[in-house]
């Protein structure tokens, strides 16, 4: 009984913010561990309901990016329930469930590695609903989708190179390729370096820093500017190359690497609209055979700057740089494999 008090008390924990913590929380969740008739009849009891309720609930905690996810998968549910003619409970997330929402998508035409996704974060809205006192399939936490392994799609440092000295006719597609350059070599999401400037700049013991806060998790970072950006930094007067918005930068980088000539074919996976009717559009991403231009989008550059330093910087500081929560997420982030680390464990003997 103490492990099942204590399981409820950590669970209710690590879905709290920890501003809430408090004496009188820990009463409140103790007291709903033992009473959780009294906290049933407020929450909704069907999965839907229930991740509206969540995302009302989470709303000053999460990032706008999350609550969009949260409600797409809300909406997407809503189609399967219409489509299928079912009402879907929070104890009916189990191995029948997993079944029904694996087929319903695969025949929508999604891709494996989303509904796993997906999966994942049902998972998330039915614990949640298990610490509120609601009742859950005993099946719910072994609830799993094997990931499909992509094919990742990264700008090496002859190419980063060759790009470098191919010169843009057009002063926006410049600005970008600037842009790009700077992604490769400091490893940020777009949401995070498109804010960059000057003033976030510090120089100690002769080396240039630029210290800022994550958008995406709240995390104050210091790291140092790469020689290569610095350079773009000279050639722009010491600033920043001009912002722009993410939808423009993703264009205008795909023709940037065209003018470079990055004409490989590859494997990849890129959106397209797959729907037969003209006056219909259907986005899903399709795998199929690219030239390399017509996969660069902004993620590029973090990706690129992860896997072009692994080895040569530690893994521990490049962890530290990307922002990645353990090294496992990171090697499965660039595509490694238990191979690929023998390969590299090699250079040691």
């Amino acid at each position: 009984e103490l492990n099942n008090l204590e399981r409820h008390i950590i669970n209710t924990f690590h879905e709290t913010s920890t501003s809430l913590i408090s004496k009188e929380w820990l009463v409140k969740t103790i007291s709903n561990y033992y009473n959780p008739n009294d906290l049933n009849t407020e929450l909704p009891s069907t999965l839907i309901e229930y991740i509206q309720y969540f995302v009302e609930q989470k709303k000053a905690e999460v990032s706008p990016a999350s609550t969009t996810k949260f409600n797409v998968i809300m909406h997407k549910l809503q189609r399967m329930e219409n489509d299928l003619g079912l009402k879907i409970a929070i104890k009916d997330v189990n191995e029948n469930f997993k079944a029904k929402f694996n087929d319903y998508c695969k025949s929508k035409m999604y891709a494996i590695n989303t509904i796993q996704r997906e999966i994942g974060l049902i998972k998330t809205f039915c614990k949640h609903a298990r610490t509120n006192g609601l009742e859950v399939s005993p099946q719910m936490d072994n609830l799993k989708i094997k990931k499909e392994k992509v094919n990742h799609i990264y700008l090496t440092i002859e190419e980063l190179e060759h790009i470098e000295k191919t010169e843009m006719k057009f002063e926006h597609l410049e600005n970008a390729k600037n842009w790009l350059i700077i992604s490769c070599y400091l490893g940020q999401r777009i949401s995070d370096f498109m804010r960059f400037n000057k003033s976030m700049i510090r120089v100690e013991n002769g080396k240039s820093l630029i210290e800022f806060t994550q958008k995406k998790t709240k995390k104050l970072m210091t790291v140092p500017l790469h020689s290569k950006v610095l350079e773009v930094l000279r050639k722009n007067g010491g600033d920043f190359p001009r912002a722009i918005s993410k939808q423009r930068y993703n264009d205008y980088i795909k023709r940037v690497c065209k003018k470079a000539e990055l004409n490989e074919k590859v494997i990849g996976r890129k959106q397209e609209n797959i729907s037969k009717d003209k006056n219909v559009k259907i986005f899903r991403k399709v795998e199929r055979e690219f030239e390399k231009w017509e996969l660069v989008t902004s993620h590029i550059g973090r990706r690129s700057f992860a896997t072009n330093f692994y080895g040569k910087i530690p893994t521990n500081y490049l962890i530290y740089v990307t922002g990645h929560s353990s090294e496992s997420m990171f090697l499965q982030y660039i595509g490694k494999s238990n191979k690929d680390l023998a390969i590299e464990l090699t250079k040691y003997f």
